[in-house]
């Protein structure tokens, strides 16, 4: 390498010079620079560089030329190698030129020199050498005077290199032919004076640019297959035409350019003088066009643009006469290109926009008049595309519609037109769109300040609302907010120019419009609105607005968790605008209330209000610190993962100001604070912050902790290790410690704290690896490999590898799993010592030079090793030695670690690496062919590869076979018909899947390793032709072979990897293997075949998606086009006559194939180009007379409407939010939109014989339902779909009708609706005698529906607008009287009634409630004398009716309807009383309180009544549920609800608990008697109701302790909270003695349902414990805000201390929540194990409640049962029970402490120490055993002289106290306990919030 020879030679000749050091330091910077791969550190490093060459400036002048020159050659050596980076190009420049002072001569011959070395090494310049020329004229101005004087030389070359490249044409991806077009570029754009002569000069004109400009023609027209290239050329050559000296000499090389396409082939072309051949077309694809348009808008100057062509009339110029045409050509057409042609039609604009006072001059008229067609065609081509998926298009879309907005303000202006109708034009369209389309609002945006902020809300009055509708929607949000904020500033901006007001007098105007908005928005129930809306509009209205606080601080007073909430907000947005944010103590009392909620979003704004700060170097004050000491112990084990992230990301912020706050105290630059010594105490703050923190993850990295409370540790302890360590990370951009960072560890180590290193730190961590989880173990160990040193201790490295070794060969896949990580960062944290310790393989260790190729050749031998097993007993292989974890650990070893990657390419160790990854790939595919060949019956490498995937049974009886070989025939055993698998078929069964899936992800990650381009080109390849060959049959073999989706998952994902490596690879025969892989495939599809693939083999599609997906996405896709062709054919062929059904038809094949591809997510939108033809075939299969056709082709067109219209969205309010209107979709999709037209014309042509049934139908008006309406505009492609839409009203089929009716509303724009509707409704028969199909009239009351629907779901019809239809339909308002006889049709014309009752006349409105209720109140009993025969669809009818009496009712709040729809409820008709109850659970009437109050007191009334009677399960299912949904409000229940219970109450009660008791009802059911029961005795619960209520209490016990239902669990956390709190407040300060028993019951069930693994249960119990926070006055009052899970559990131990705390029961009732656990059995199993490698069985036991803590429990109890004890007097009986507890457990908890004892101190535990490290049982029953050792202290204290006689004791407080530190201190040195506490241990309980002593904080 040059610049190492180089700085060699540098730093021998100044070793003895004077600059000597401070050269080698440069020398070290720069040999550093270079030796980097990140980014990153190459910065630092050159940085570093340049600093050093400022000192060394001053030297080297005084030195003469000689001295100086060794040092500037290194430096220009080094920049010659830095030319891929324009940055470090450009610092080095810097050096040199600093350097170079005075020496400028010197500086410029050595630059010469170099650059002349360049042209000098033949005819074709390497890409290395493109790059330097292109750096070097750039970015160096010596470089561009030497290209200068050598120019002729250097177009020689250049045309020399692109007639190479263009003749050899190298790989897909390689860049040489984009490099060297680079360089004309930079030649022609950096050197034009000296260009023109040649071209346009007829004595100076060059041969060699001749030759360039004829090749760069060739790749513009399509010779370059890279599209870029082609581009780039398109711009070179605009370049070029820049050079001429007359506009007019440019734009006649332009139109000769233009002009070329015709004449291709055929003539010369005249560039300027010099004269070329027109390149001939192959294959002319359009892209052409495109290149040369974009080229000429990139950088043609403007005055070529704007000059007037000769030989054209009307002066014409080339920008409005030949480009703009091409522009609109390019967005037409249906190419992969739209990105660019959109990218041409934005610069048009903005060359138009710069070319104005040119293009007036010229035309002496107005570019844009309102009545040009260049307007019409400009706006018509900006709308059809507004909506276009296409990523990047809409950018352009939005600038273009704001520069033509400008473009056409200053025509105005110069042409002083005031009416400038466009703005109104635009506006009205933009109101007419959906709310839902986003592309309606970047032209508002740009409508605003030309037309002012109240004229356009004047016209467009619903914009506030459809501005919140859209920050309910994620993708609408951005859209929305900028909405805003034009608005807003236009408001401010014509307030201020035309009042002058003050600030408030701005805030007072803009509360008058966006108050009600914002405060809606942030105090709204949907997250996703509220966030939106203080991230997006609260910060930025207080920056603005900062007067804004006071009305919105107004808005947010109450104590409802919304409104906290918005305060929160609103407090966050204030410190963010203003610094720190003082508080009184109301505001930090409502604060601390804030971090207890239960509302996950509440806390987390608290959170993030406490952490963040403008300035991270503002200090956390003592107040915010407290703070989070308090919360972050209580949400460790939230269940939510985003909660987790942002937690972590909170506290980060954090971390960050405690960091940056001390490194300014440590430096003095602090501000000044006042009060002595408050640096310091400033620093031991931080410091301790910190230590506590780090103390608090570990100690929760436990395993007997649950996976929430582990992995929210894990990310605090990233953040610590991130913020507060010096760590480097080379791959972070952000995130980088401070390079003071040094001086504050030194400072907190001298204090003992921040000793992050630790070995407990070390032994969590350990015990994480060993964790269920990936997500646990992935963390844990890249937490290990960054931060902690360099390498594990000796004895710590070698259990590990012993562990690791053990766990490698467990079958099951987590332990397999484990191992694997464990045996990386092994790997990565060992050195040469530790491998020579470690038992590799023996020739591995002796003769390998480095780690990982140690590591590789030994888990290849442990491979191999189990690959022999295998093939002797695969049944004992899968038992004992499965393979899938050493697959597992060498894909991780070789693929993840950065150091085996680099030992790689070292060229001495290729060989090596050659050798171990060719006998690797050959033995995968020996275990490929093993384990698929058993499964079929066939052994070994031998198995016939092609065989088909065997069926299940195939497979059954195979494993069957093997199960008896291992067993051996004596042994075996006649297990029945079990329709289980055994234990023996799941090993194997895993093995083989798990095997597999490890082979494909193994060497597809191979592949993309060591096929990368950026590997030294000098190596020989790693993975030879012959081995990926191999490789490449091994995927074949899977993918063909293999049933198991998740091993087929796996192999693809490889697959994928393994074809891209190969098809980006510039050599041919491994670009060939893919494409070989892709025709065998497809003639495999299309051959005959004896058995079924696609059934049996999901991943033979797969096989096509993966060749497919490695294309390059920049380049044409040849792949995937063949093989989309190949199967749209073999698809379309005819089916034979008599086909078998056991077998799949290559047709069905085929459709199955191209919907993978279209589901395939890396492929994205490259499978549209093919989306009309596959919809036509799908189309076309759903009337074949195949099922299996059918079939695949639904599941085809279900793929092509998910591609097309994207993924379904977030709805709100059951409207779809995605916004792609009909308009749009036809506008994108032309052809498509024919085949769908033209499938519904044939659907509703008229046929002779009667209808006929049309399989493609329904499947079109689905994808039509799925639209939005479009705009309304004349010529709309929608519009032709509007007659069939219609027709289709008359269909037969009551489904075609219906989505019909669905479809119908996107094809209607909104302005037309009104209109279409009173179309359709006079077309209703306005008597009985009109009616001539029934059919038709039902379609047309659903068309009507459905529109009236859309239309009063989104606002854009008026009552008054409706006022017509609803006439129309009042005089047709016999449909609802009997004589209609149909029941679906009058319930169908009384649903469109439901939908206009403001429209409706008074009297008609009147009309349809009494015909209503004289229909319902005559309906007879069921069963009843007189009852008829039941009508199909009365049913339907009775309920529509009943649904529109109670709408009626609760719209009006009239009591009259109320009384009638309370009476229809009381009558004894089910079909009526269950749409009443539905009705009523919907929630319907949650707007009318009055309606409520009446039906719950009717519900209450005949509650006994109707529990007597017995009915179905179901009615009092809904019965009871209705009820409960009505009493839902604690406020809803008054006195007169009391009083209709009256005499009624206790027997309810009673018959409700009878039911939970002893009828069984069933889950749903029970669930509902339940909280029924609760409901009743909550309000009735009186002395006399003692027994009632310890039924009710048992009856909570028993369904919280039921592990199998979460109804059961839920019923009782939920009843719990209804009633709970009303049974305990009584109880409390001994008001009823009788129920204090109870009351400890139920807050002992409360307990337990906290740690309940549902969050919804844990959610219920918090709500009990929020209600008993409350004094007994607020108890059922509104405005109750439930704590979180924690908060409730720390307040109801806090409760019982204080209340029950002399109650003999409490201590008894908190000791059941502390298990008893066997310590010696589970050390015993341990050791067992151990010795047994092989588990008891292939899956572990769940656990019964994941998320249950009993260690951390126990913890939390430790405290509150010795302050029971110490708060209790002398010989009371709580001391009594707790003398009987020691009597009974004492005795047992001494011998389990001597155990322990035993165990860890005499050196038995050594050899499974590190296994216990990740055993949770053994944790958990240490900890809890330390827990009971503590609290027998306790008792022995406490109780003096009466516990020292307990027999089995025989100790005291003082022995037992030793002997508890004594054990302690043994499991803290083995890592199996925490260090001993330190203060604000996790779990410990901390004063309530809201009590801190400081006044007036600042937060």
């Amino acid at each position: 390498m040059g610049a190492e020879r180089e700085a060699r030679a540098c730093a021998a000749f100044y070793g003895t010079r004077g600059l000597a050091p401070t050269v080698l330091s440069c020398l070290r910077c720069l040999r550093h620079f270079a030796g980097s791969t990140a980014k990153r550190c190459k910065e630092k490093h050159l940085e570093e560089a340049l600093q050093l060459t400022r000192a060394l400036s001053e030297g080297l002048q005084a030195l003469g030329e000689a001295e100086a020159r060794p040092l500037l050659r290194c430096v220009l050596a080094f920049q010659m190698e830095a030319t891929s980076s324009s940055s470090s190009f450009q610092k080095l420049e810097q050096m040199v030129t600093q350097l170079a002072v005075g020496k400028e001569a010197l500086l410029a011959q050595e630059v010469d020199t170099l650059l002349a070395g360049l042209t000098l090494q033949g005819e074709v310049l390497s890409p290395g050498d493109l790059q330097s020329v292109s750096m070097f004229l750039e970015e160096s101005s010596l470089g561009r005077q030497h290209w200068r004087q050598n120019l002729a030389l250097l177009l020689q070359r250049l045309a020399s290199t692109l007639c190479w490249v263009l003749q050899g044409q190298p790989a897909p991806g390689s860049t040489w032919g984009y490099l060297v077009v680079k360089a004309c570029l930079q030649v022609f754009q950096t050197l034009p004076k000296d260009v023109a002569p040649l071209l346009w000069s007829t004595s100076g004109k060059s041969e060699t640019l001749q030759s360039l400009l004829g090749l760069l023609l060739e790749v513009a027209w399509g010779k370059a297959l890279n599209k870029d290239t082609r581009l780039l050329a398109g711009t070179a050559l605009s370049m070029l035409v820049n050079t001429a000296p007359q506009p007019q000499y440019g734009a006649s090389a332009v139109l000769t350019l233009f002009q070329l396409s015709s004449r291709a082939g055929t003539e010369e072309l005249k560039f300027g003088e010099l004269v070329v051949e027109v390149p001939p077309v192959l294959e002319p694809d359009g892209l052409e066009k495109l290149v040369l348009t974009r080229g000429l808008l990139t950088c043609c100057k403007t005055e070529i643009l704007s000059c007037q062509l000769e030989g054209f009339p009307n002066k014409a110029c080339l920008l409005l006469d030949m480009v703009f045409p091409a522009v609109c050509a390019l967005t037409r057409e249906q190419k992969d290109c739209h990105y660019y042609c959109f990218q041409a039609c934005a610069l048009w604009l903005q060359r138009l926009r710069e070319s104005l006072a040119a293009l007036w001059h010229l035309t002496g008229t107005r570019i844009l008049a309102q009545d040009t067609e260049l307007l019409q065609e400009v706006t018509q081509l900006l709308w059809n595309n507004a909506e276009t998926p296409v990523e990047g298009v809409s950018e352009f879309i939005h600038s273009s519609f704001r520069l033509l907005l400008e473009i056409y303000h200053l025509e105005c202006q110069h042409f002083q037109d005031q009416e400038r109708s466009l703005y109104k034009q635009m506006l009205q369209r933009v109101v007419s769109m959906p709310w839902q389309i986003k592309a309606r609002y970047v032209p508002l945006c740009a409508i605003v300040p030309y037309m002012g902020s109240q004229q356009v809300l004047d016209a467009y009055p619903d914009l506030p609302q459809h501005l919140l509708s859209c920050l309910s929607t994620n993708h609408l949000c951005p859209a929305a907010a900028e909405v805003y904020k034009v608005l807003v500033r236009q408001q401010c901006s014509e307030w201020r120019d035309g009042q002058r007001g003050t600030e408030v007098a701005l805030a007072e105007h803009w509360a008058l419009r966006w108050l009600p908005l914002l405060s809606q928005a942030l105090c709204s129930p949907l997250p996703i609105l509220q966030s939106n809306a203080a991230n997006h509009l609260l910060t930025w209205t207080l920056r603005q607005l900062p007067a804004t606080q006071a009305p919105l601080a107004a808005q947010f007073g109450g104590k409802d968790t919304m409104s906290l909430r918005a305060w929160v907000s609103l407090l966050k947005a204030q410190k963010s605008v203003a610094g720190a944010l003082p508080l009184g103590d109301e505001a930090l009392e409502r604060l601390s209330l804030c971090l207890g909620t239960c509302e996950e979003g509440v806390r987390l704004a608290a959170l993030g209000l406490l952490c963040c700060s403008p300035n991270t170097n503002q200090p956390l004050s003592g107040t915010e610190v407290q703070l989070l000491r308090e919360f972050l112990p209580l949400n460790l084990n939230c269940d939510s993962s985003s909660f987790r992230q942002l937690l972590q990301a909170a506290v980060r912020k954090a971390l960050v100001r405690l960091r940056d706050s001390s490194l300014a105290q440590l430096r003095g630059k602090a501000p000044r604070r006042s009060g002595p010594g408050n640096g310091a105490e400033l620093l031991a703050q931080a410091v301790g912050f910190v230590e506590w923190l780090l103390q608090l993850s570990v100690a929760s990295l436990s395993p007997g902790s649950n996976y929430q409370r582990k992995k929210t540790a894990l990310l605090l302890l990233a953040a610590v290790l991130e913020t507060c360590t010096d760590t480097w990370s080379p791959d972070r951009k952000k995130g980088q410690p401070p390079r003071t960072m040094a001086t504050l560890l030194s400072y907190a180590r001298q204090s003992g704290c921040w000793d992050f290193f630790s070995q407990p730190n070390l032994f969590a961590l350990l015990s994480c690896l060993q964790d269920s989880t990936n997500e646990i173990r992935d963390l844990a160990s890249e937490l290990l490999v960054r931060y902690f040193p360099a390498t594990f201790p000796e004895p710590i490295a070698l259990a590990l590898f012993q562990l690791a070794q053990d766990t490698l060969g467990s079958p099951r896949v987590q332990e397999a799993e484990a191992g694997a990580v464990l045996m990386k960062t092994i790997l990565q944290k060992s050195d040469s010592g530790t491998m020579k310790s470690l038992s590799l393989e023996a020739e591995a260790a002796l003769t390998l030079p480095t780690r990982g190729l140690c590591f590789a050749q030994h888990l290849l031998h442990m491979l191999q090793a189990q690959y022999k097993v295998a093939c002797q007993d695969l049944l004992r292989a899968a038992a004992t030695a499965p393979m899938h974890g050493a697959i597992a650990a060498l894909r991780r070893c070789l693929l993840q670690v950065p150091e085996v990657a680099e030992s790689m390419q070292a060229a001495e160790l290729v060989q090596s690496w050659q050798e171990v990854l060719t006998h690797l790939v050959t033995t995968v595919r020996d275990i490929t062919s093993l384990l698929l060949g058993a499964l079929q019956s066939q052994q070994g490498p031998s198995a016939d590869e092609q065989a088909a995937a065997p069926s299940f049974a195939e497979m059954g009886n195979a494993i069957g076979s093997l199960i008896m070989l291992g067993k051996g025939q004596g042994q075996e055993e006649e297990e029945g018909d079990s329709i289980l698998l055994s234990e023996e078929h799941s090993l194997i069964l895993t093995c083989c899947w798990v095997s597999v899936k490890e082979i494909g992800l193994l060497l597809g990650g191979l592949a993309e390793l060591l096929l990368s381009p950026a590997l030294p080109a000098g190596l020989g390849p790693l993975l030879p032709l012959p081995t990926l060959q191999m490789a490449s049959r091994v995927f074949q073999e899977i993918l063909l072979r293999c049933r198991h989706w998740g091993a087929v998952e796996g192999c693809s994902m490889g697959f994928t990897k393994f074809c891209a490596a190969l098809l980006n690879h510039p050599d041919p025969e491994l670009q060939a293997i893919p494409r070989a892989v892709l025709e065998q495939g497809l003639e495999a599809l299309s051959g005959p075949r004896s058995s079924s693939i696609t059934r049996r083999a999901a991943g033979f599609p797969m096989l096509f998606l993966c060749i497919v997906s490695g294309e390059t996405p920049a380049q044409a896709r040849p792949l995937l086009t063949r093989c989309i062709q190949t199967l749209l054919a073999l698809a379309a062929t005819a089916l034979p006559q008599d086909w078998d059904q056991t077998l799949d038809l290559p047709q069905v094949c085929a459709l199955h194939v191209l919907q993978t591809l279209v589901r395939g997510a890396g492929l994205g939108g490259a499978v549209l180009c093919h989306a009309t033809p596959m919809m036509a075939l799908a189309l076309r299969g759903l009337g074949s007379p195949c099922w299996a056709m059918r079939n695949a082709a639904i599941q085809l067109f279900s793929a092509l409407t998910s591609r097309l219209l994207g993924q379904p969205g977030s709805h709100r309010d059951g409207c779809p939010s995605e916004g792609l209107s009909l308009h749009a979709f036809l506008g994108q999709h032309p052809k498509l939109g024919a085949v769908l037209l033209g499938e519904l014309k044939v659907a509703t042509a008229p046929t002779s014989g009667g209808p006929r049934l049309h399989p493609a139908l329904h499947a079109i008006l689905t994808l039509l339902a799925q639209l939005q309406p479009g705009t309304d505009s004349p010529g709309s492609p929608s519009a032709p779909f509007l007659g069939p839409l219609l027709g289709l009203a008359e269909s037969p089929i009551y489904a075609v009708r219906a989505m019909a009716a669905k479809a119908l509303v996107p094809v209607v724009p909104p302005p037309q609706r009104c209109r279409l509707l009173l179309q359709l409704a006079r077309q209703l028969p306005a008597a009985p005698g009109q009616i001539l199909s029934h059919n038709t009239v039902h379609g047309r009351l659903l068309q009507l529906r459905a529109l009236l629907a859309s239309a009063t779901a989104s606002g854009g019809l008026s009552a008054e607008a409706l006022h017509p239809v609803a006439l129309q339909l009042e005089a047709r308002g016999w449909l609802l009287t009997p004589a209609q006889r149909c029941p679906l049709l009058r319930a169908a014309f009384l649903q469109v009634l439901a939908l206009l009752p403001t429209s409706l006349s008074p009297g008609f409105a009147q009309y349809i409630c009494d015909t209503i209720s004289t229909k319902l109140g005559s309906l007879p009993q069921r069963g009843e004398p007189g009852c008829a025969e039941p009508q199909v669809g009365s049913a339907v009818l009775h309920q529509t009716m009943a649904h529109f009496m109670c709408s009626e009712a609760a719209r009006l709040a009239d009591s009259e309807r109320i009384a009638a729809v309370c009476s229809l409820l009381q009558q004894p008709n089910p079909d009526i009383q269950l749409a009443i109850l539905s009705w009523v659970i919907a929630g319907e009437g949650g707007t009318c309180k009055e309606m409520e109050n009446a039906l719950g007191l009717t519900l209450l009334e005949s509650l006994r009544s109707v529990l007597q009677e017995g009915r179905d399960k179901e009615f009092l299912r809904l019965y009871l549920e209705a009820l409960l949904h009505l009493y839902r409000d604690p406020s809803s229940w008054s006195q007169e609800a009391s009083s209709k219970l009256q005499g009624s109450s206790a027997s309810c009660l009673e018959l409700l608990l009878h039911m939970v008791e002893a009828e069984c009802p069933g889950p749903d059911l029970l669930f509902q008697a339940l909280c029924a029961a609760s409901l009743l005795l909550a309000h009735q619960c009186g002395d006399e109701d003692g027994a009632l209520v310890e039924r009710w209490c048992a009856a909570l016990e028993e369904c919280s302790r039921c592990p199998w239902s979460e109804v059961l669990r839920l019923a009782a956390a939920h009843s719990l909270r209804t009633a709970g709190a009303a049974v305990v407040q009584p109880a409390l300060r001994a008001a009823r003695p009788s129920l204090v028993p109870v009351a400890l019951r139920l807050i002992n069930v409360a307990i337990h349902l906290l740690q309940d693994e549902e969050r919804e249960v844990r959610h219920e119990a918090s709500g009990f414990a929020s209600l008993l926070r409350q004094s007994p006055g607020e108890l059922l009052q509104d405005g109750c805000i439930f704590v979180q899970d924690n908060v409730g559990l720390q307040s109801l131990l806090e409760l019982l201390l204080r209340e029950f705390g002399e109650h003999p029961e409490t201590f008894n009732s908190l000791l059941q929540h502390i298990p008893t656990l066997d310590l010696r059995s589970v050390v015993e199993e341990l050791e067992a194990n151990n010795f047994s490698p092989r588990p008891a069985s292939l899956y572990k036991e769940d656990e019964p409640n994941v998320f249950a803590e009993p260690a951390v429990l126990a913890r939390q109890l430790l405290p509150v049962l010795v302050q029971l004890l110490e708060k209790a007097p002398t010989g009371s009986p709580l001391h009594a029970s707790a003398l009987q507890w020691l009597e009974a457990k004492g005795p047992g908890l001494l011998r389990d402490l001597q155990y322990c004892k035993h165990c860890w101190s005499q050196g038995t535990a050594v050899h499974w120490g590190m296994k216990a490290l990740g055993c949770a049982r053994l944790h958990t029953a240490l900890a809890v055993l330390l827990v009971r050792a503590r609290l027998v202290a306790q008792v022995l204290q406490v109780l003096g002289e009466g516990a020292t006689a307990v027999p089995g004791l025989g100790c005291g407080t003082q022995e037992m106290e030793q002997e508890l530190e004594l054990v302690q201190g043994l499991l803290v040195q083995h890592g199996l306990a925490p260090v001993p506490n330190q203060d604000n241990a996790p779990g410990e309980l901390r004063p309530l919030p809201g009590t801190d002593n400081s006044r007036h904080a600042a937060v």
